[in-house]
């Protein structure tokens, strides 16, 4: 068959078009599909405007701006972080809420960075032709990276702006983003916790949901509220079943792209020993809990974030599991390498990334897990840990070029590493003692007593003896004392006393050691054979595909509506009618108990006015939070979860069940009046 006509044959046949999947890049809105399914299509202006009013929340989620005076939108769970950080045993903002009377009310959160995109270029051809020049994978790749760090950095001092090198496809497109960063932004309200999370985990991942699942901050500059290029206008009815509407927000990352082999890996190696991992963290973090009501409060958002975790894994893994799920991946693959084999141009190009690749996840298994767990971060315990490694690793980084440090090391992320790294915000030494000893001993159970990173990290002790040790005797938890650390450079790290310190640099050489192996032999090889699958898919399909997702800004598509759950019909929303229901049947017990104010407003509230609703939006982890507008550029809800069913999209899509699951822009509006009583923040979400 000739090349042309397979091109043509493939492209209407291609899976990655199937019905609203996609996490569109502003670059390449699919307006070709909307316009056939919707008969819309997206304008430079219309982009722009979306673009300028969404927002990233840079430790994890989304936002955006809903009004003319900076004020922000975005989950409870999202700002449950900065809530934690800013409560005390005498004033808890997450099981209370909090609501600021008046602007000079609202409290500085002490350490939160917002990103808001205003530009972005492809660099694709400066990228590649730096890598071209390295003799083999690995010197390849630090070419690549030195690149994208000598790119950030000359657009930083050119700007004044935060620029990221971004990678799309596997390593087919770069692409250079442009952010403004705000640091002062402040808390304006946020509902009780009872009421942002009702259900608690029973009903996380699922639907039918009654959570008012969002928190406002207000963003300053110059210490007065900021007056953003663009904002989305509320909404006061909101969505409609049917209605076209998009997401805006910042997709976290999928693995759609990865191969069998390399999903495979993750079925039958990686996500078995991470649900090990986190069922250990979540017994430690319940018997802290167990200790008092000061305890549960210090563990509560380490213990949602991971118990949500677990449950994300449990469902992404059940996905993999499926042999629907994954035979649909083996199918994708073998169409992908059967039309590059049947074509002698590509074949000769492209068709040794696939083995390319099977061998470099052999190497992966044959290292796990003691590679993860020496270089992942989710084994460093807590804040402590964290950052003293941070630190240790800093000192050493800073002292080599820009191109050659460990990519978070770039001069272009310093500034936002350092504020993150200098926040005022509590640690708790009980609780980090009790993760500190958690981590040591599961470094001790899974790889061994007589490993030599177990040697280094424990030091010849019992892992809570020196748990207990190093948490007593370090000062890492003062922001003071961090800063002169970071300060001193080198030497002040190298000589340091400080026992958590001290730990740091027992296993830095570890660290490096494995980081580096991962990135020459591993990195490397993943980034060519990236390249080649996606120059590859571009000459079969176009760009008919939206990338995996990257913590960048994208768009979604799609409709409210209901779906089939087995053999009876969910309804596309939920009604206060519902929640006080669901509240009743339960005899109000936890975690379905109305929160206070729920409770008191019982008579205000219009039982039929929405709460939540479901949608086929294509959304992943990093989209909570992110806005659903309509085609007026109006604000009708947002995102903060899915149902079960979408978990496997992680992999692959589908909206003939999954569904992302949003707040009801009339749901917040009318619980800011009837519960809340926020007279001032409805005037502002009303334009009035």
């Amino acid at each position: 068959m000739k090349r042309s006509a397979i091109i043509v044959l493939l492209a209407v046949l291609a899976p990655w078009t199937r019905a609203e999947e996609g996490m569109w890049t502003f670059d390449n809105p699919p307006n070709a599909l909307m316009k056939a399914s919707y008969g819309f299509e997206i304008t430079p202006e219309w982009s722009r405007k979306a673009m300028l009013a969404s927002l990233r929340f840079n430790d994890g989620g989304s936002g955006s701006f809903v009004s003319n005076r900076g004020l922000v939108i975005t989950n409870h769970h999202v700002a449950f972080g900065q809530l934690q950080k800013m409560s005390t045993p005498e004033k808890d903002y997450i099981a209370e809420g909090f609501y600021a009377n008046k602007l000079e009310d609202e409290r500085l959160c002490p350490d939160l960075e917002i990103n808001q995109l205003r530009s972005y270029e492809e660099v694709t051809a400066a990228v590649l032709a730096a890598r071209a020049a390295g003799a083999d994978d690995a010197e390849r790749n630090k070419n690549r990276k030195a690149e994208m760090s000598r790119l950030e950095k000359a657009c930083s001092e050119k700007t004044g702006l935060r620029c990221d090198v971004v990678t799309l496809y596997n390593g087919g497109e770069y692409w250079l983003y442009r952010y403004k960063k705000y640091t002062d932004v402040r808390l304006v309200m946020a509902p009780e916790f009872s009421a942002a999370f009702f259900g608690g985990d029973f009903d996380n991942f699922t639907y039918p949901r009654f959570a008012l699942d969002y928190a406002f901050f207000r963003i300053y500059e110059d210490g007065k509220p900021v007056s953003p290029d663009a904002y989305f206008p509320w909404s006061a009815g909101g969505a409609k079943e049917g209605e076209l509407t998009f997401v805006t927000g910042h997709p976290g990352g999928t693995s759609r792209q990865e191969t069998v082999a390399q999903l495979a890996l993750t079925r039958d190696v990686a996500s078995p020993h991470t649900l090990k991992s986190l069922k250990r963290k979540i017994e430690v973090l319940k018997d802290y809990a167990a200790r008092g009501k000061e305890q549960d409060r210090r563990a509560k958002q380490t213990r949602f974030g991971t118990e949500n975790y677990l449950k994300v894994k449990t469902g992404e893994l059940e996905g993999l599991l499926n042999p629907k799920v994954f035979g649909k991946k083996e199918r994708e693959e073998k169409d992908l390498r059967s039309a590059v084999k049947a074509d002698p141009e590509l074949k000769a190009r492209y068709a040794g990334a696939w083995p390319s690749l099977e061998k470099t996840t052999k190497m992966l298994e044959a290292r796990h897990p003691r590679g993860g767990m020496i270089t992942s971060r989710r084994y460093r315990a807590h804040n402590l840990a964290r950052w003293a490694e941070t630190m240790v690793l800093l000192a050493g980084e800073a002292v080599k070029p820009n191109g050659e440090r460990y990519r978070e090391f770039r001069d272009s992320n310093l500034e936002s590493l350092k504020f993150e790294l200098f926040s005022p915000a509590p640690s708790y030494p009980d609780l980090e003692e009790a993760l500190l000893a958690n981590t040591l001993a599961e470094y001790r159970d899974e790889l061994g007593a007589e490993d030599p990173f177990v040697k280094a990290a424990l030091n010849g002790a019992d892992p809570a003896a020196l748990a207990k040790e190093i948490v007593a005797g370090t000062k890492v938890g003062d922001a003071a004392f961090r800063k002169s650390l970071v300060e001193g450079g080198v030497e002040a790290a190298r000589n340091s006393a400080d026992p958590m310190i001290a730990f740091a640099r027992r296993i830095e050489p570890f660290y490096r050691e494995e980081r580096d192996w991962y990135e020459d032999n591993i990195e490397g090889v993943e980034t060519d054979a990236g390249l080649k699958i996606a120059n590859a898919r571009f000459a079969l399909y176009g760009k008919s595909q939206s990338p995996d997702a990257t913590f960048t800004l994208r768009m979604s598509y799609g409709t409210p509506k209901r779906y089939m759950a087995g053999t009876t019909m969910v309804p596309y929303r939920t009604v206060f009618g519902g929640l006080y229901a669901r509240a009743d049947s339960f005899d109000d017990e936890e975690p379905f108990a109305l929160s206070p104010k729920i409770a008191a407003s019982r008579r205000k509230v219009d039982l039929s006015a929405p709460v939540d609703f479901v949608s086929t939006h294509d959304i992943t982890g990093g989209n909570s939070g992110s806005p659903v507008i309509n085609r007026n550029l109006e604000f009708v809800g947002i995102i903060f979860d899915g149902n079960i069913e979408s978990l496997s999209s992680e992999f692959v899509f589908s909206d003939e069940a999954g569904r992302a699951v949003s707040v009801h822009s009339a749901g917040i509006l009318h619980s800011l009046e009837k519960v809340y009583r926020t007279k001032r923040l409805a005037r502002e979400l009303r334009g009035s």
